[in-house]
């Protein structure tokens, strides 16, 4: 059965555990593969015409609605708790009502509607940022000047990403299809802002090496065990930071667990806080 572009399909040599987006046909001398994104999740894959069967809507249906829940969990919670998040350790001065700044993020993404879906996200919980679609290969060399003009606080390197396959030696960065880009990028990064606590950075996708990254300036990254991450996860964590307090370190065990992940797709590094407290908020 031939597939077209935006079919969702499952790989019969995996039992079908994961479902994934048909991105490209690659005619390869007769023979036909297909280049495959995660649905839901940021893993990038390739398969055989042969290994591909089609998902009924019934199993997309039934294949995203935990991770849809979960997600939508995650966001109600931290929507509800956002007033309380802003005033802690705010300072009353006169009875004036104060107000804040939550850090900003740039999130440069190698997906455009994995983009657009954090966009929306980021939306619903009241932060500040600008969405750029970046292939990850082309992430090391942009990313420098992208941070020089929008000069944000968290940077978000993502996309997707695997071990290839029959791959057994995690250690090497060149056994996983995209962490290379993703690790020159963060290293480019760090040129422009070398302090952790300043210019606060996630990178990965999924199955990414977690290590390498980390390594070169990463204070988030994905993936410690080499688990698949949801699309979401990259901005779950960006929303922790840009709440958390300046002057304060923030919980990194609450900050994974308040992903979708969770501690086998994320980890990282004990890093400040981003949202400033302001008094007073003034009348106009």
């Amino acid at each position: 059965m031939a597939f077209r572009i935006n079919d969702i399909v499952m790989r019969k040599s995996y039992g079908s555990d994961i479902l994934f987006r048909v991105i490209n046909v690659i005619d390869n001398k007769g023979v036909r593969h297909y280049l495959l994104h995660g649905l839901n999740m940021r893993i990038i894959a390739d398969a055989p015409e042969d290994d591909l069967i089609e998902a009924s809507r019934a199993k997309i249906a039934e294949y995203d609605r935990p991770y849809r829940e979960k997600a939508e969990y995650l966001l109600k919670k931290i929507a509800s708790s956002k007033n309380l998040q802003r005033k802690k350790g705010m300072v009353r001065a006169s009875r004036q009502e104060p107000y804040g700044r939550p850090g900003k993020v740039l999130h440069i993404d190698g997906d455009e509607e994995y983009l657009n879906i954090c966009l929306d996200a980021y939306k619903k919980v009241g932060m500040e940022v600008v969405g750029v679609v970046v292939k990850e290969e082309e992430q090391p060399d942009k990313v420098y000047d992208l941070l020089e003009k929008y000069r944000p606080d968290i940077l978000v390197l993502t996309g997707h990403d695997s071990i290839r396959s029959n791959s057994r030696d995690y250690g090497d960065i060149n056994n996983y299809r995209n962490s290379k880009y993703f690790v020159e990028a963060v290293k480019n990064a760090r040129k422009y802002e070398p302090a952790l606590d300043n210019l606060v950075i996630f990178a990965g996708a999924c199955q990414s090496n977690y290590e390498a990254l980390i390594k070169v300036g990463a204070n988030y990254a994905s993936s410690p065990e080499r688990v698949l991450i949801h699309c979401l996860d990259p901005v779950l964590v960006s929303e922790k930071v840009a709440f958390s307090h300046i002057n304060e370190l923030v919980k990194i065990e609450e900050l994974i667990e308040n992903t979708i992940t969770g501690a086998p797709g994320i980890g990282g590094l004990q890093t400040m806080g981003k949202f400033r407290y302001g008094v007073p908020k003034g009348k106009y």
